[in-house]
């Protein structure tokens, strides 16, 4: 599968965050969306999810024909600080749910994907009262352990300490074969496996 950006911009009032940008996403690959604070690689990360239009240009997913617009949202999964967990459910209510319009990776249960990113121990727990880390953990298996072929993530590894970065490095090289994966950050222990770098910079 592939996502093609052609020559497009996004804007906010009369300020362009990027503009001319041409870029294939495809499975199989894994890249990096990089820039300094601000700039922008979080809206860039939004567009390809489809979840904003760009004001400029064309956004496509495709096989082996375009696939529908309204279609493009069971093929991604999105990690990011500001998405919002649903804080007044446990971890096995929240990630139920979510299997209930976005499957799990094929052959695994729920009690599989609260193992693998060890919370177990928590299944039963109302997320309020989730530390940080905890959370976010609990994002990247929404994200990383959903059955579609685009993986997107913004800044992954926020609040996660030493062993939740292995973690998720883990869930990164166990769990993303085959399969396009978008990292948005500055930080190397994020997106130090992406081959190809995408500058926001660039596109300004």
């Amino acid at each position: 599968m592939k996502i093609l950006l052609t020559d497009a911009g996004k804007r906010y009032n009369r300020e362009w965050i990027f503009r001319h940008l041409t870029q294939v996403f495809e499975t199989g690959q894994c890249y990096a969306i990089t820039g300094h604070n601000g700039s922008g690689k979080s809206t860039l990360l939004q567009v390809v999810a489809g979840a904003i239009l760009p004001n400029e240009g064309k956004l496509v997913m495709t096989t082996n024909s375009e696939i529908s617009t309204e279609e493009h949202y069971k093929h991604v999964s999105i990690t990011a600080p500001y998405l919002e967990l649903v804080e007044e459910m446990t971890a096995r209510e929240f990630l139920d749910f979510h299997r209930s319009f976005k499957p799990f990776l094929q052959n695994m249960s729920l009690p599989d994907v609260l193992n693998e990113v060890e919370l177990s121990h928590a299944a039963d727990k109302q997320i309020r009262y989730f530390s940080s880390g905890m959370k976010q953990r609990l994002k990247l298996a929404q994200g990383i352990l959903s059955d579609t072929a685009f993986v997107l993530l913004d800044e992954p590894c926020t609040n996660l300490d030493e062993t939740g970065i292995r973690l998720y490095q883990r869930l990164i090289n166990t769990y993303t074969q085959d399969r396009c994966v978008i990292v948005s950050s500055n930080d190397q222990q994020e997106y130090g496996f992406c081959k190809i770098s995408i500058n926001i910079q660039d596109y300004k």
